[in-house]
């Protein structure tokens, strides 16, 4: 889902659970420009309105807009949607710190970048609080050189000085642990002048200037009280000090907030800000579920919202508010990367170590059957962790892929450089769920488990049971016939949802065994696999590292993706992580859409035509205007 490196880091790579299908909470930057991670090496100097990871620059030095957006869109007029997180409340200003939960919006609307990408380029962004971006021959550094005009909301002009002491914050261990990881590359920040900055890296890395363009910028005055500067993590309630388009306005009670277009904003005349950001007005509304935020559409408490449940889609999205034209419903392409999508496992656990349970798990579920019965087939199974790109693993390694792996073959089971890449398994003739469950019953045998009296148990008689841990039941429909499934293989199963909050910490801490997770599709995979599956991240607390992954393999294959130095050599690395990684089976594969399925009040907003990497929601919130 990369559509442009949009505003900010936000949640970094913090990933959520799903609601058939629905991404929760994905993060504002990862919405951004698909980074990738080609090395530079001794590449010639970089100074410009914008940097390319890969050298290829749509719009020139001076452009006046781009070319999706409408230029001459009036400002004015409100817009309201519910929030994208299931959360029903909120309880601080701050989203780069781990305890507690932001606002909805807060990091799109509020925050500004270094950098800003946009809908129509992978691995691209412009300047945005930077007006020009200056990379070494060498690759070992980037300057920014900060725009003149850029100004926080207090009418402080934005300094070098507040860019460093965003980056010093962000990178301490009172934010976020993934701010710390993300950022690891720079060796030092040095101050140059007043307007200008340089990040120092410790290798050279085509992607480090658009991964540092990415830092969110703030003031140093925000937390400062009576002259003296706030731990970062106790800066709570304080409303942000920054530069972006919207401010803080009307708050209720925790569970609405209302963003106000600052009317000074700097930025309004901007190539990368023309025609955006049109409404005067921004509200999130935010429902305990599902039911009651479509209820309220329909009643008009807000103009947009996004459908994730095919069932709803199909038998709610109807009715004569649609027939007249009042409400719209409708079907967006798009061209973005696929999700990855599954109930994933928490390989911190015993039971869940051996990857034979972990594939066993994975042939109950029987896709087609939910397929037909569930989502009317609107959906396809995915494959791969980059499925629908050109860094799918498919059948067995090619040579390039094996003159990656065969260096790392004490590392790897013997299969993955012998047998093509695993796919998820399919009940369509000639399978059957019947002979998956034959399967699955075979490699359990095999891990060491029996079954007894009905019952799977493993040498010193503990039965193998298994917690779904969610926070809205809207998964339940999903859960239920794959429980029934393990029940027939003796594997008791059951479905918990917990309060969002509950949820959230325990998921921070790790305290679950299976969980719902959609990784973020990429155009230009990159630094976010890291944060996802290296080994150092496993048992951080809050990291993003979920499923707990540990493989010496995989921490190669990572390095080798960000050492690539051409779109064909990152393909390769991509693809060979692929398969190291479904070979592991440490999920069970869901489904993804071609499309975005959206509704909205009719006769009010004008909309541009689509983009071709975006999602819904930040396109409306950037493009859109009143009518």
């Amino acid at each position: 889902m990369c559509v442009g490196l949009v505003k900010t880091l936000g949640h970094a790579l913090s990933l959520r659970r799903l609601v058939a299908g629905r991404s929760l909470a994905t993060p504002v930057w990862v919405l951004g420009v698909a980074l990738g991670g080609a090395t530079m090496g001794a590449s010639p100097a970089w100074s410009a309105h914008a940097y390319a990871q890969f050298g290829d620059i749509k719009y020139p030095a001076g452009f006046d807009h781009f070319a999706y957006v409408n230029p001459k869109a009036p400002k004015g007029g409100s817009f309201s949607l519910v929030a994208p997180t299931q959360a029903s409340s909120f309880d601080k200003y701050n989203p780069f710190t781990l305890k507690g939960t932001a606002p909805p919006g807060l990091e799109t609307l509020v925050f500004e970048t270094l950098l800003e990408g946009n809908f129509d380029e992978p691995a691209t962004a412009y300047g945005l609080l930077a007006e020009d971006v200056s990379v070494a021959p060498d690759g070992l550094s980037v300057t920014f050189r900060i725009h003149p005009k850029a100004r926080f909301q207090n009418g402080d002009p934005v300094l070098a000085a507040d860019v460093k002491h965003s980056f010093d914050v962000l990178t301490s261990k009172q934010a976020a642990p993934q701010y710390p990881a993300f950022f690891s590359a720079v060796s030092k920040v040095t101050v140059l002048g007043e307007r200008s900055i340089r990040f120092d890296f410790r290798q050279p890395d085509a992607e480090l200037p658009l991964q540092v363009g990415k830092l969110p910028v703030f003031s140093r005055k925000w937390g400062v009280v009576n002259g003296k500067a706030k731990p970062f993590d106790q800066v709570i309630t304080e409303y942000p000090i920054a530069s972006g388009p919207y401010r803080i306005g009307k708050v209720t009670a925790g569970r609405d907030i209302t963003y106000e277009r600052d009317k000074s904003y700097w930025g309004t005349d901007l190539n990368v800000r023309r025609g955006q950001f049109n409404f005067d007005r921004i509200t999130y509304r935010m429902y305990s579920d599902n039911v009651s935020a479509f209820e309220g559409f329909k009643a008009g408490e807000f103009d947009f919202i996004e459908s994730y449940i095919s069932k709803d889609w199909v038998r709610q999205y109807r009715g004569a508010k649609f027939d007249s034209g009042e409400l719209i419903k409708a079907t967006l392409p798009h061209r973005n990367s696929a999700n990855f999508q599954g109930f994933i496992f928490n390989t911190r656990l015993n039971k869940f170590k051996d990857a034979r349970v972990r594939r066993a798990i994975g042939l109950a579920m029987d896709f087609e059957w939910m397929n037909r019965q569930l989502f009317y087939g609107i959906y396809k199974r995915v494959g791969s962790y980059f499925t629908n790109s050109e860094y799918e693993a498919k059948g067995l390694p090619d040579a390039a892929e094996l003159a990656l792996l065969t260096p790392l073959r004490d590392k790897l089971a013997p299969e993955v450089l012998t047998q093509p890449v695993p796919v998820p398994p399919t009940t369509t003739p000639p399978g059957s769920l019947r002979d998956n469950l034959r399967q699955a019953r075979d490699l359990l045998q095999q891990a060491g488990w029996t079954l007894k009296d009905g019952q799977l148990r493993n040498a010193q008689g503990e039965r193998l049971t298994i917690e779904f841990l969610d926070n809205s039941p809207s998964m339940g429909r999903v859960v239920t016939p794959l429980v029934r499934n393990l029940e027939k293989l003796g594997i008791e199963a059951n479905y918990r949802v917990v309060d969002y909050a509950v949820y959230e910490k325990r998921v921070k801490r790790y305290e679950f065994e299976m969980m719902s997770l959609a990784l973020p599709g990429r155009l230009v995979p990159g630094s976010e696999l890291r944060q996802y599956y290296h080994s150092s991240l496993a048992d951080v607390e809050g990291a993003d590292n979920l499923n707990g992954v540990r493989d010496p393999a995989v921490d190669a294959l990572i390095e080798k993706v960000s050492a690539a130095k051409t779109r064909p050599e990152l393909a390769t690395a991509v693809r060979a992580l692929d398969r190291v990684l479904r070979h592991s089976h440490y999920a069970v594969p869901h489904w993804y859409s071609s499309t975005f399925r959206v509704a909205y009040r009719g006769g009010r907003f004008g909309l541009p035509e689509t983009p071709s990497h975006y999602r819904p929601e930040v396109w409306a919130l950037h493009c859109w205007w009143s009518r």
